[in-house]
């Protein structure tokens, strides 16, 4: 999820193997044994595993991920042109429960309207609901979303009006039980009407027919005529306004009364037949602009058995309906994020038409190049098969050719169109999240399990060595992102535990920044430029490519400005190194006065909010921290967590110098500190880890414990910290399942937004519709390949970019500044931006 001990600690080769270590550790046993037998087996297994990840690697996997990519590619768009449909057709005709009351469009989300949302949308307009009396059901519903305080207090039988005189807005119901010459009349009005015409017409009629005439063939036939009658004045109608049919719902036919038992479901199906037939028939030599509304008795075939009469719908099932219209009539409009059903794909603004061309220039010259033999590039990497992964050569790679960075631009340039194909135009589906306490924690059971069969021993047996830190980074990466995937938010209890994992990955920031300002004193300005670019590269990408402010990928722009914060801390005079404290003690009382003072300034912007607003509000800074014109996203993300890097610093600082002076045993299989001290400290280690979990558990909102978290979070990472090092074992074996995915946390992390979630993190994303088991699987496997290739990607272009030679290095930072300004004045002067 971010850099801390990569700059830190020279990066080593990533392994994605490990995986049969603990089989190979039963093996090794057994061998013991029974001696040469065993022993002909390990070799075997041995050399079948390394035949198998000779060709199962990092690269082939990616192929593979490029192949289903271009499969799915063709799938979804022949789904499209043949299946028939789209997200309109399917949000008013297919769907499915998620829980209670939840309801799912096929293929697309559905945004939850407002009463604010909804006056603005349906401003100045006339909404029109004419039909039976569970038509007027669906009239009170969707009132109800304008005005919630609404009662139904309408008498039955009877026209009932509303009216919001703020917003200039009508919705009627007029009482035509059945579809006869009256609803004709009526329709035909309309067409000739001017002032008084309705803007959305909602009509449905049917059990009233069944009733009086107990459900008769020449009844239905004669429905069959009257529709189509007035099918044709709906029709011309439609010109100037939205029309809606609805389908009739089920009824639940043992609670019905008696005189209600002649509407039978094989009744209401002949009806529901017949007006589809009418409605979509193509004799006009054109379809219909009558749209048929379906979901709603989709929905009811569930419910309906809570019916109290067995005719008329629950209220669950009633405001599905009702806010089925609502998306249908207003998502175009308002284009709400979380609302992709019925939303039109806006085009492609200056700037991405210009990163388009960027990228397109870059494959290219690439090619160009390739064709004149340009093809000196750095040694290829040899293959480590137990590893499934690339080593590095022994040796210093050569630099890279020419042709080099413009073959990564070409690879990130297909990245960055899957990115948009994924979530800015209209080829894959999304749907909404649903939390449910088995979606979160039977994953995270799974990877549990993962992690700990993927065990192997470290190189160094040192407190927060470097397996241990990706090890932490790649757990917290996996859960958080099942935390996105599952909805687990709306969960008080898990939210807050991640909430610490969000904190221990600013823990580690200052953990990893202080310790290698404090071992190796480098502030030079090739270091910071390296820094900066492998963390923003991706996000700054992204901002252009989607459509996104910086302050979006809210992370990068949190570790970015914490690093910055920690770069200054330690580079402003004096210089307080490690090897100058060893002269003199009384130097860390320096590196002290300083953590001291970063305390206080932290301290004086988090009890001045309207102060941090303003120093934050300052253009060209403000560009940098706004969403959706203002800092107060940035201000809630920066002071949650406000402590959590000083915490880090000052605990890396208090470790090195126990170290130093050899106050702690770090060899392999040796408790860190004396038996007692250890014993005593991992008790008291669990019972804070535990209490925190408890005191977690019981939060009633997040207000409330937000609050606490900047000030406890910092126990229950010390806990994990001790818990994971005082044990000598503890410390000498990690996961390499965790560790590989801790590589590649920060990619993972910022992916996420658009080819794994979908809608800006709001849903998800749907490749294979209608199994989400296999979906996730898909999606997962083809998001965490992209996540890896964008990790090389940058580090092949942060050598380019970045280059040692300090000239070369100011240049290139003159022309991404003249860029920057470049892109701030074209949003200053382009209208709406």
């Amino acid at each position: 999820m971010m850099e801390t001990e990569e700059e830190a600690v020279p990066q080593e080769p990533q392994r994605t193997g490990g995986a049969a270590l603990p089989l190979l550790l039963l093996l090794d046993h057994t061998a013991a044994c029974c001696h040469g037998g065993a022993k002909m087996a390990v070799l075997a297994y041995s050399l079948g595993k390394r035949e198998i990840n000779q060709h199962f690697t990092i690269k082939n996997a990616k192929l593979i991920s490029l192949a289903a990519v271009l499969l799915l590619l063709l799938f979804h768009t022949a789904l499209r042109h043949y299946g028939g449909g789209d997200s309109c057709e399917w949000l008013l005709s297919k769907g499915r429960y998620l829980g209670e009351n939840v309801w799912q469009p096929y293929g697309c989300m559905m945004h939850k309207y407002k009463s604010t949302e909804a006056k603005t949308c349906l401003s100045k307009k006339r909404v029109v609901f004419a039909g039976d009396s569970r038509i007027r059901q669906l009239f009170y519903s969707f009132v109800k979303i304008i005005e919630p305080e609404r009662t139904e207090d309408g008498n039955k039988h009877e026209d009932i009006f509303f009216q919001d005189e703020k917003s200039s807005l009508n919705v009627d119901f007029l009482w035509y039980p059945e579809a006869n010459n009256s609803m004709k009349d009526r329709v035909v009005s309309w067409t000739h009407e001017t002032a008084t015409k309705p803007d959305v017409v909602i009509l449905g009629a049917a059990t009233w027919s069944i009733k009086l005439h107990s459900g008769s063939s020449e009844t239905l036939q004669q429905y069959k005529a009257n529709l189509t009658a007035i099918a044709v004045h709906l029709d011309k109608l439609a010109e100037h306004a939205e029309i809606y049919w609805v389908l009739q719902d089920p009824v639940y036919e043992d609670t019905l009364s008696e005189n209600r038992k002649m509407i039978t479901n094989q009744q209401l199906d002949l009806y529901n037949q017949a007006a589809t037939e009418v409605l979509n028939s193509n004799k006009y030599s054109r379809r219909s602009r009558v749209k048929l509304l379906a979901a709603a008795r989709q929905a009811a075939l569930e419910t309906i058995i809570n019916s109290d009469d067995g005719l008329h719908l629950p209220e669950g099932t009633r405001n599905v309906g009702a806010m089925v219209l609502m998306n249908s009539l207003c998502n175009k409009l308002l284009r709400p994020i979380d609302g992709s059903c019925c939303q039109t794909i806006s085009p492609p603004n200056l700037i991405q038409k210009l990163s388009a061309c960027f990228f397109l220039g870059a494959a290219v010259v690439f090619v160009v190049l390739h064709v004149l033999g340009c093809n000196r590039h750095r040694r290829h990497a040899t293959l480590d098969v137990e590893s499934l992964e690339e080593k590095k050569p022994a040796t210093a790679a050569a630099p890279l050719g020419p042709k080099a960075p413009f073959q990564a631009l070409c690879r990130m340039g297909v990245i960055m169109l899957y990115f948009y194909l994924c979530d800015r135009a209209d080829v894959f589906m999304k749907e909404q999240k649903f939390y449910t306490h088995s979606a979160f924690f039977i994953p995270l059971i799974y990877i549990l399990v993962l992690g700990v069969f993927y065990s192997e021993n470290t190189k160094e047996a040192k407190l927060l060595n470097r397996e241990q830190t990706d090890e932490w980074k790649g757990w917290m990466q996996l859960v958080i992102l099942i935390y996105h995937v599952s909805g687990a938010s709306a969960f008080v209890p898990v939210y807050m535990h991640v909430r610490v994992l969000v904190a221990a990955y600013l823990f580690q920031t200052g953990y990893g920044h202080f310790s290698f300002f404090w071992l190796k004193g480098d502030f030079g300005l090739y270091r910071v430029c390296q820094v900066l670019f492998r963390l923003n590269f991706l996000v700054v990408v992204l901002c252009i490519v989607m459509d996104r402010p910086y302050q979006f990928y809210y992370f990068v722009p949190l570790v970015t400005f914490w690093f910055v914060l920690i770069y200054a801390t330690m580079a402003i005079w004096p210089q307080i190194l490690q090897k100058r404290t060893n002269s003199s003690g009384i130097w860390h009382l320096g590196i002290l006065a300083k953590l001291l003072g970063l305390l206080l300034i932290i301290c004086f912007f988090a009890f001045s909010q309207s102060l941090f607003m303003s120093v934050f509000s300052v253009w060209p800074v403000s560009k940098l921290f706004e969403l959706n014109g203002s800092v107060h996203e940035w201000w809630f993300r920066w002071q949650l967590d406000r402590f959590a890097v000083i915490h880090g610093m000052v605990f890396a600082f208090i470790y090195l110098v126990l170290q130093k002076r050899q106050v702690l045993s770090e060899g392999k299989g040796e408790a860190l500190f004396p038996a007692k001290i250890s014993n005593l400290l991992l008790f008291f280690s669990v019972v804070f880890f535990i209490t925190y979990s408890i005191w977690a558990s019981n939060c009633k909102t997040k207000t409330e414990c937000n609050e606490m978290h900047p000030y406890i979070s910092v126990v229950q990472i010390l806990a994990f910290i001790l818990i994971r090092n005082i044990p000598g074992y503890a410390r000498s074996v990690y996961s390499s399942f965790f560790s590989w995915f801790g590589k590649i946390s920060l990619e993972l992390f910022i992916c996420q937004y658009h080819i794994w979630l979908a809608a800006d993190t709001k849903g998800i994303l749907v490749l294979i519709p209608g199994n989400p088991s296999l979906n996730i699987l898909v999606s997962t496997f083809i998001f965490v390949c992209v996540a890896h290739e964008v990790s090389v990607i940058t580090n092949d272009l942060a050598q380019v970019v970045m280059p040692k030679d300090s000239m070369a290095l100011l240049k290139r930072l003159g022309a991404m500044a003249a860029l920057s300004l470049f892109v701030l004045m074209s949003q200053v002067l382009t209208p709406g931006t």
